[in-house]
């Protein structure tokens, strides 16, 4: 996993300037931009990363930021900092996932204590993220009649119904499914069941999910 970057969006150079410094005598890498707009077109959403944002920018405002991080889809950890913070503003920032609402000036301290914390649950972030991805390609790569058998035994099928709504024999069923744990990693069915539903894999009782797919 790549080194995290702390991006700084703060439309004030002295702000810019003094946080940069901070982080990076930390031994952090700072990203310091003067606009929402330059962040947007720097941040890639690959690299794991944190932002300390200001509230009140010229054009795009830092709520205005954390909503369209939110509709494009990246999860990122956003400690607000800000002068002009109020209570009703807190409020939104932190139901729209903020990790922190900070008021400026600030201990350097406590600022980057609340950066580790939040560079730590990027990090978990970033983990189960990928855990995701591979579970998911993982089932992907199942074969068509492997899906099938999957399905109905997801289902709470047995090996006899599954071979006779398939049309198959009762070895190969039990053929597909040691290929089907072996391919995802699953110990057993049970295991094999809570990927699935991780997956977003919906399989209903009598195996209705798996009805009118076909395959060899």
């Amino acid at each position: 996993m790549s080194e995290p970057t702390v991006f700084v969006v703060d439309d004030d150079p002295a702000v810019r300037d003094s946080l940069g410094l901070l982080l990076e005598t930390a031994g952090l890498s700072a990203d310091c931009h003067d606009s929402a707009e330059s962040f947007l077109a720097a941040y890639d959403g690959k690299r794991p990363a944190c932002v300390i944002l200001d509230v009140r920018m010229q054009q795009m405002s830092g709520p205005e930021l954390q909503a369209e991080l939110i509709r494009r889809g990246l999860d990122l950890p956003i400690i607000f900092l800000t002068a002009h913070g109020d209570i009703p503003m807190t409020v939104r920032a932190m139901k729209a996932g903020a990790k922190d609402f900070l008021t400026k000036p600030i201990d350097g301290t406590e600022l980057l204590e609340r950066v580790h914390a939040a560079l730590r649950d990027e990090k978990d972030i970033v983990s189960q993220r990928r855990t995701y991805e591979r579970t998911c390609r993982c089932l992907e790569e199942l074969t068509q009649r492997e899906h099938e058998v999957m399905m109905l035994a997801l289902a709470g099928q047995t090996n006899k119904a599954i071979a006779r709504q398939l049309g198959i024999s009762h070895r190969t069923v039990e053929l597909h499914r040691s290929h089907i744990l072996q391919k995802t990693g699953a110990a057993n069915m049970l295991e094999l069941a809570q990927l699935a539903s991780l997956c977003g894999l919906a399989f209903a009782n009598g195996g209705e999910t798996a009805a009118g797919r076909s395959g060899t």
